[in-house]
Order: structure tokens, then sequence, then C-alpha cells
């Protein structure tokens, strides 16, 4: 339903402003969300900082007086990317595995059981980090494989929980999370690094990460219905503005053929795989970018590499409420507000990313850093909330399959970034990002043409409708 229609008429009959969020269960989902997020990339994020110290020289002094200058790990710059990527091939190969258990399993228990794991693997990094680079890749593959299942999950967490007109709003500001891990990464991690040694960068977030997951089991249910706190104004406003009825246990059967050649779900593919390439290759890169080309020291980078991240994290609760007041105002149609956000982020963020690299000055060059990177946020609102709009049911595959070829993104821009910035010279670090301008503009013009707000003919919910509207013409 739309903004026109029956939605907004409804009221979840909670006396209480929205601040009060803890009177609201689905907004308590929205935090426990927005904390699982935050988790999830601080565990991600966090090598690419560590590894700034894992690789850099020390200074020993011996016993006889004398001074040596050693490292760490004495990695070269393709292996470090080969490393930092290598977290992706095990991301990959479970995002639309992930989609499809949550269906089958419920996405909360699929989602707690993923940052669970990875939460314990990330205590065991610097154990696989002195066993050798070969222990270290395979952990990162098997912490890969663990969060490949969030986003597609979480995705079927809101197609039972996110009312459509605050879909944007619930979406974006639990994945504001993604923007706080990465900030609190970058900022702790180097000060752990400084203060106490790279490893407890590793035991840190990962003793947080359990916490995390023991909480997530036991505050959020599969569905408003399973949740025995949700008041039943709240739960019958649920259901009603997503159109399912309570009990509504019938088996899910995806149109895998119409899916896989719909224009819409190319669409946001091609849109993940562009926003992507930029936010990999700065997420996994920009520490080393700042400290080579910008000549920061690994304290000051995890500090400076934070502020993108910091502006990207507050813009996304102004957009997601920006997308949802246009469609209750009536102003613009859920496809115009897909299409627009998405674009116009494309725009800005490759003007920006070429002004950043041309200029090539600290403060001109990290405020155009900054910009490019807030924008995502408006981006995020079209294409990863996207498949609630074409198809609530198959939205957790949707992502799944859009995710897989953000996933590629991110094992490809790390790798060709290490290739090319052997030397770690101005002119290597430019073309990096005329690569990154060169594919949102790809991914502009894919999703100005082909994006779509609305229900698919192919959707499991239209062809319910289609089977409800003939049963009623065969009665009558």
């Amino acid at each position: 339903m739309d903004a026109t229609g029956v939605v907004d008429k409804l009221s979840d009959g909670i006396d209480a402003p929205i601040w009060q969020f803890w009177k609201r269960r689905r907004f308590v989902v929205v935090l426990m969300a927005f904390l699982g997020f935050t988790n999830l990339y601080t565990m991600r994020i966090n090598l690419s900082v560590a590894i700034v110290a894992m690789t850099e020289n020390r200074t020993v002094l011996h016993e006889d007086g004398s001074v040596e200058y050693e490292q760490y790990f004495d990695w070269s710059s393709s292996l470090q990317g080969h490393l930092l990527s290598s977290f992706f091939y095990g991301y990959l190969i479970t995002q639309v595995p992930g989609g499809y258990l949550s269906d089958k399993l419920g996405g909360n228990y699929v989602l707690g059981v993923g940052i669970g794991l990875t939460a314990i693997l990330t205590l065991f990094m610097p154990l696989a980090a002195h066993g050798g680079i070969g222990w270290l890749i395979g952990l990162r593959v098997l912490q890969g494989m663990c969060e490949g299942v969030a986003f597609p999950c979480m995705h079927t967490v809101w197609s039972k929980w996110a009312p459509p007109l605050e879909r944007s709003r619930m979406v974006m500001c639990s994945f504001a999370g993604v923007f706080v891990g990465t900030i609190l990464a970058m900022m702790v991690s180097g000060i752990l690094a400084q203060a106490i040694s790279w490893e407890s960068i590793f035991y840190g977030f990962g003793a947080i990460g359990c916490v995390w997951c023991v909480a997530w089991f036991l505050i959020v249910k599969q569905s408003p219905e399973q949740d025995r706190f949700i008041t039943s104004s709240e739960k019958d406003y649920i259901l009603k503005s997503i159109g399912r009825a309570e009990g509504d246990t019938r088996k899910i059967k995806h149109p895998w053929k119409a899916i896989l050649t719909s224009k819409a779900v190319i669409a946001t593919t091609v849109s993940n795989f562009a926003e992507n390439w930029s936010f990999y290759f700065l997420l996994t890169q920009l520490p080393t970018f700042l400290k080579e080309a910008m000549h920061f020291e690994v304290q000051t980078t995890g500090f400076v590499a934070a502020l993108p991240y910091a502006a990207m994290g507050i813009s996304l609760s102004i957009a997601g409420y920006l997308a949802d007041w246009f469609q209750v105002k009536c102003i613009l149609t859920t496809t115009q507000v897909r299409r627009n956000f998405n674009c116009l982020a494309f725009v800005v963020q490759t003007i920006f990313m070429l002004l950043g690299v041309i200029i090539l000055e600290p403060i001109p060059t990290i405020s155009c850093i900054t910009i490019a990177v807030a924008m995502g946020s408006f981006a995020w609102c079209g294409y990863a909330v996207n498949h609630l709009d074409l198809s609530p049911k198959s939205a957790g595959v949707l992502m799944g399959i859009s995710n897989s070829a953000g996933t590629i993104a991110g094992i490809c821009s790390p790798i060709v970034t290490g290739y090319i910035t052997t030397e770690g010279t101005d002119e290597e670090w430019k073309l990096v990002f005329y690569i990154a301008a060169l594919v949102y503009l790809v991914g502009l013009l894919v999703y100005w043409f082909w994006a779509s707000g609305e229900l698919q003919p192919w959707s499991i919910e239209m062809q319910e409708m289609n089977a409800s509207a003939k049963d009623y013409e065969n009665q009558n």
C-alpha cells in the first residue's frame, strides 16, 4: 500500500512520542539491529587499521644498547590487498543462501548465529596472524561467510516488522550502525594499537560482539506475533500495514527465473556494485591512502579516516526521513524517491571523488571524500531499500543477489588498489579514484533507466492477489 491508501490512516495505538522508542517494539528491533551492524562492522574494519600497525617499523632496544628497526609482519602491498579482500570470498558465498535460510529458519535466528560466530572468530585473529598469513586469510574467509548472511537476513526481518511508510527510516537507522561501527573501529583501533597492542583490537571487539549476540536472542523475535511484549494495537498496525494476516505460515516459493531477468532487480544489483566498489575501497584502503598520500601517522589515520563515516552515519537518518516524507506527502512516488535519491547521490559522489584526487591536499581532499561518502546514505535510500518495494516476501533473496554483486566489488576493489599502488605514489592513487568515479557513472545510468519502486508482476504478493481475485470471480 502507498501513501494514498489505507496505511497512513492506521495507528499503532501507542500514546507516546517517537523518541520514547522503547514503548514500540518495532523501534526496539531497530535499536538492536543498529547495535548488531555496529558490532558487525567493528569486526570487519578493525583489520584495515590494525594492518597498518602490524606492518609498520617498530624500534627494538637490545640489552647491549643497540637499536634495531623491524616489522611485526613484512607483507607487500599486493599481499595486504589479498588479505583485506579475503573476507569477501566467504562473504560472497553466503549472500543468497542467507536470504533463503532466513525464510526457512527465521531472519533473526540466522543473523544472530552469523554475528555470534564472527565475534568468536575475531577473538582468534591474533593467534591466526602469528600462525602465518595463510591462517589469517583462512580465518577472514570464515568471518566473511558468517557475516554474509547479515543484510539478507535483516531484510527478511524488515519484511515482517517494517510498515511501508516507515520503511526507509527503519532500514536507514539500523544501517547507521554500519558507519558507527566503522568509526569506532577506525578510531579505537588506532588508540588500542598505540596504547596496548594490535592484538587488543581483536580481543576487545570480539568480546563486545559476543555480548550483543546474547542480547539479540533474548530480545528480538522473528515476527510481531512471536513477541510477547508487543501491544496488540502495535501488532495489528504492523500486520495490517504490510498486508499480512496473523498466523500466515504459507510457504514461500521464489520465482527465480523472473527475479534473475527483472530489469528492476538488475538495476539494484548494478547500483549495489557501483556503491560498494568505492565504499569498500575506502573502507579497506583509506588508512593506507592517508598514510602514503597524505602522510598521516598511524594513530591519526584512524581518526581522520573515521570522518567520512561519521558524516554518513548522520546523513543516513536525514536521508531516510526525507525518503519517507516525500512519499507520505505524496510529493514523489516510491519509484521517483528511489531513482532520484540513488542517482543524485551517484552524481555528487562522482564529482567530489574526482575533485578530491585532482586537488590532493589534506584538508580539501578529506573534505571531498567526506562529502562523497556521506552522499552514499541517499544512494542507500534508493537501491538498498528497493528490494522491499519489489517483493517484500522475496526481499531477503533479492538483497542476497544484489549484495553478491556488491561483494564482488569488495573483492576486486582492494586487489585492484593493491596492484595499482605498489609504490604508493600520488599518480597511482589518482588512477584508483578515477576508476571509482567511472564505476559510479555506470551505476547511475543503469539505475536511472531500469529502477522501479513498485510491486513487481512476478512478486509473490502479486501472484497471491491474482489468485485471490480469481477465487473471488469463481465464487461469484
